[in-house]
């Protein structure tokens, strides 16, 4: 990561384009200084969206809430009562179990502390029945910009989860009659990551996902944008003095004489940013462990 500050980068820019150099930035009123950092966090927002930076890399883990309890349910009606505590549910939740309880029932509201209304209508009454409420529905992380494909697991059961769906198969899912099975299903939807089927045990869920915070303060934290004049950013000093001068040139109107070396530190910054893999164009070495290589086709020993 870079310790050069936004007022570095801006002075460096200014100064090899020929222009009256600031000594502050953030707060200056000077029109072409406010438009030089509206230029200058604008190549922070593309650059962030145009590769797979290792600094914005991160891992979210969260487990599956539930809770088991009791409540009275009535045919033909939503409404759940003299639930002992809703303490803790919440219509992120799914009804997952019960008798009467229909497929793909949700908290569709907290009435009160004893009483909560589902998403569907129950198939039976009941007194004092036992139900269980599952989380299925998980705020994003508040940075959280784009997920990172197939790197979605389920910890607890060391399988990968299947996803993202596409919306006619999560239709299936929730509304037909198969609809579970041994294997964590996804779909990021309405704001949220939600799964299927709900888990009636915790699991320990995670994925990798690009964060939007490319910036940083003087005290190390996470930051979106340029906002104070010692402000740093992840991406390389080169790269974002030239990304200004490019912008800055579009802006006026000028020829786009900056377009070669941008796009040259922008790919080599790529490139650089965490190695790359080795390609062997040799035969593909033979595995040293016992495989299907390793067993004849007939004459098994007795």
């Amino acid at each position: 990561m870079s310790t050069t500050t936004m007022l570095q980068l801006m002075q460096q820019a200014y100064t090899e384009m020929g222009l009256s150099v600031p000594s502050t930035v953030a707060g200056n009123s000077t029109a072409d200084v406010v438009q030089g950092l509206g230029l200058l966090n604008a190549v922070g927002y593309e650059i962030q969206r145009q590769w797979q930076w290792q600094a914005l890399t991160k891992v979210y883990i969260f487990s599956t809430p539930y809770t088991t309890t009791t409540g009275t349910l009535t045919s033909g009606s939503a409404v759940i009562t003299a639930i002992p505590s809703t303490s803790g549910i919440t219509t992120d939740y799914q009804v997952t179990s019960g008798t009467g309880i229909p497929n793909a029932s949700y908290v569709y509201s907290v009435d009160s502390g004893t009483q909560i209304t589902m998403t569907l209508e129950a198939s039976a009454s009941g007194t004092a029945q036992t139900i269980t409420f599952s989380q299925t529905k998980f705020s994003l992380p508040s940075d959280w910009d784009r997920q990172v494909d197939g790197t979605h697991w389920d910890n607890t059961q060391h399988w990968m989860m299947i996803g993202p769906i596409s919306a006619q198969k999560w239709e299936l899912l929730t509304s037909g009659y198969i609809s579970t099975g041994p294997r964590v299903q996804y779909r990021i939807f309405g704001g949220k990551f939600q799964i299927w089927p709900a888990q009636a045990s915790t699991h320990q869920l995670g994925f990798e996902y690009m964060s939007n915070a490319w910036a940083t303060s003087a005290g190390g934290t996470a930051k979106t944008s340029f906002t104070v004049d010692t402000d740093t950013c992840i991406f390389p000093d080169r790269l974002m003095v030239l990304g200004l001068k490019r912008k800055y040139f579009e802006a006026k109107g000028f020829n786009p004489i900056f377009d070669r070396d941008y796009m040259m530190e922008l790919d080599n910054a790529k490139s650089n940013d965490a190695g790359s893999p080795v390609l062997s164009m040799n035969p593909r070495p033979t595995s040293v462990l016992i495989s299907w290589n390793n067993i004849p086709d007939s004459n098994f020993p007795s």
